[in-house]
Order: C-alpha cells, then sequence, then structure tokens
C-alpha cells in the first residue's frame, strides 16, 4: 500500500481527495490536516464520509513522513512552505496554482507578486495528463490543473494538435462555473440571497488560467490571442467551457470527427458527445457530478468555418482532485481507471 496524506484536507477539493483515497484499493490515508478543525473526526466537516473512517483532522506541524503528499491548500501556501513538506514525502502532487506556470515571469504578470520558489517551478510537471501524460508517469513533483483550464484546454486540444485552427484568428472561450468553485468559505458573493439564480459575469477579462491554457496549447505551436471569460451560474458542480475557432482550411463536419477521435479515441476519460437527437446531446456538466470524465463535443459553422469547441467537467474531479488522483495512478505506474471507476448520476 502506498501511504497517502492529505494537507488542506477540510475544503470542498481536499474532501473529494478524502472520498477517493479512502476508496482506492492500493492506497492508505495516514493524515489529513486542517488547522481549523485540528481534532475533530475527518467525517464532521465532510458528513458523506460518515461511516468509511474514524481519521482525524491533524495539524500540518503534526505531519508525519509518507510516499505521497496532496497539498490542498489556498493559493500561495504551497510555494511558501515546499522545502518543508518536501522533506516528508518521496512525491507531491500540489492542487493549487503555485507550480502550474514554468515561467516565474509570467507568473507575476498573471498572480500580481514575485513566485516565493522559483526554483521549484522548473522540477513540477505539469498534470493534465491528456496533454502530459508522459512526463507525469516520470515525475516526483505534480501540480495539480485549474478546473476553469481543464475545460478550456480539452476543448482545444483536437483542433490545436491538428493544427486545422486558423492562428492569425482571436479564440474567445466562455467558462460557466458552480458556486463550489469558489471554496466552502462563506463570502457576500457565495450568501443565498445574493447568489441564488444568479449569472454573474464575475471574470470577463483577466482571468489567471489563460496564462495556463496559452502554456499548454504552446505545445502544438504558436498560439493566437485568446480571450477567456468566466461567468457563475446557479449549480454547484460543474464547469462548461464553450470555445469559438476559426478554421485556416474549410473542412466538413466528418473531418471534425476524425479530429477529435484522433485526438481523445485512447483516453479512459475523455468521451466525446455529438448526438443528433435528445436532451443530452452535446456536453452537460449535470450528469458528470462526482465523476472524472470530460465530455467533450462541438458544432461547425459551415458558412463562416467557425467551429464552437464543447467541454464540460464537474470542477472538483476532472478540475481538481479526480484529475490529482490520475495523476497518482500514473506516478505509481498502475491502473489510470483505479479508484476512479464512479460514472455519474442521472437523473440528480
Amino acid at each position: 500500500m502506498v501511504r497517502v496524506s492529505i494537507v488542506g484536507a477540510s475544503g470542498y477539493v481536499g474532501g473529494e481527495l478524502l472520498r477517493l483515497l479512502l476508496g482506492h484499493p492500493r492506497v492508505e490515508v495516514v493524515q489529513a490536516t486542517s488547522e481549523r478543525y485540528a481534532g475533530r473526526f475527518v467525517y464532521q466537516v465532510h458528513p458523506n464520509l460518515r461511516g468509511l473512517t474514524r481519521l482525524q483532522f491533524t495539524s500540518v506541524q503534526a505531519l508525519e513522513p509518507v510516499d505521497v503528499l496532496f497539498l490542498a491548500l489556498p493559493h500561495g501556501e504551497a510555494q511558501r512552505r515546499i522545502e518543508f513538506f518536501s522533506q516528508g514525502a518521496e512525491c507531491i502532487i500540489d492542487l493549487s496554482a503555485d507550480f502550474r506556470l514554468r515561467d516565474p515571469e509570467l507568473y507575476t504578470r498573471w498572480y500580481g507578486e514575485a513566485h516565493a520558489a522559483q526554483d521549484w517551478l522548473a522540477r513540477f510537471v505539469y498534470g493534465l495528463p491528456e496533454v502530459n501524460r508522459e512526463a507525469i508517469r516520470r515525475a516526483r513533483f505534480v501540480s495539480g490543473v485549474g478546473c476553469n483550464a481543464t475545460a478550456t484546454i480539452l476543448a482545444l486540444w483536437p483542433l490545436f494538435q491538428a493544427d486545422v485552427v486558423d492562428r492569425t484568428r482571436d479564440v474567445v472561450v466562455e467558462v460557466k462555473v458552480g458556486s463550489s468553485e469558489g471554496g466552502n468559505r462563506p463570502s457576500e458573493a457565495s450568501h443565498h440571497p445574493e447568489r441564488s439564480g444568479a449569472v454573474r459575469s464575475y471574470a470577463p477579462v483577466g482571468h489567471r488560467h489563460t496564462a495556463e491554457v496559452i502554456q499548454a496549447l504552446a505545445r502544438t505551436g504558436e498560439v493566437p490571442p485568446l480571450h477567456l471569460s468566466v461567468t457563475a451560474v446557479e449549480m454547484v458542480r460543474g464547469a462548461l467551457a464553450t470555445a469559438h475557432v476559426f478554421l485556416k482550411d474549410r473542412l466538413t463536419e466528418r473531418e471534425i470527427w476524425r479530429v477529435y477521435r484522433q485526438a481523445y479515441r485512447e483516453e479512459p476519460f475523455v468521451r466525446i458527445v455529438k448526438e443528433r437527437t435528445g436532451v443530452y446531446r452535446l456536453p452537460e456538466p449535470k450528469i458528470l457530478a462526482g465523476s472524472n470524465f470530460a465530455d467533450v463535443g462541438f458544432a461547425l459553422d459551415e458558412g463562416t468555418g467557425r467551429v464552437v469547441s464543447i467541454c464540460a467537467i464537474d470542477n472538483l474531479m476532472k478540475g481538481a482532485a479526480g484529475t490529482a488522483v490520475q495523476c497518482l495512478n500514473l506516478m505509481m505506474g498502475w491502473e489510470e481507471r483505479l479508484g476512479l471507476e464512479f460514472p455519474g448520476l442521472h437523473p440528480i
């Protein structure tokens, strides 16, 4: 059994990691830290885990050595304590944004401050298996993924990888997200009378995940100007990216189908969803709740050569904890689907 611990386990992402890892057949969860809830049982904060564990939250200062350490801390904290964390684990999977960008100048530009551990940036591998699988297999340190970035990258990846995009024309992406993306700390924005019924464009420009998307797509060549907007909608879990891309040459729908199949036919957690009829004929976050699947689909505007590429995910799963466990499986040389077989629910 591989011994793992979770730092920052009281948040929504930490709770999802606990749910997945407690049920993982090759993992023993040794500790779960929370400064706020130290001494309390895990299930008192994550009630869905009642009866599954008697684990109690501990302080981060009480961490014991383990094989793999998951960091589910707020932005900025992992980079300031990475030397401490690295002393207690052979491998680290960090789910924050601290180690996603390779370039420290890009980090400063998008996050508004200098990175506190710049020497570590090159040691972390970007943890999205669909674009970085082989590097993850060889890695000791893996960064998490941004949920909005994950949905956007997976929507755009087939078209950029196949080099069918007109790279002289701008790419526009709108991501609609659920309230769990804001974390479990209450705020005015999450107060029920303010949040209920909302369709709130809270990041029409300048969203930090833009840099992450550009970094990933740059593996395929030059990335055109990319514009990312994010809107909060009335759901708890889920992210839906709708990306508008122009083709450099006219393609038929059948040819575009081949592009998507070529990109994703071997991917265990990506499903191409494009049906002619039915309510769920295109990707829909609702039915992915609790699953690690990403559903990807598209529509072609033949008159203009525009492809609308769509990706739906559960932001807490494929956009965070699920992908982290997928990375763990790759790092350990295990079957990639291990512990991630839950297919989602319908109806919900």
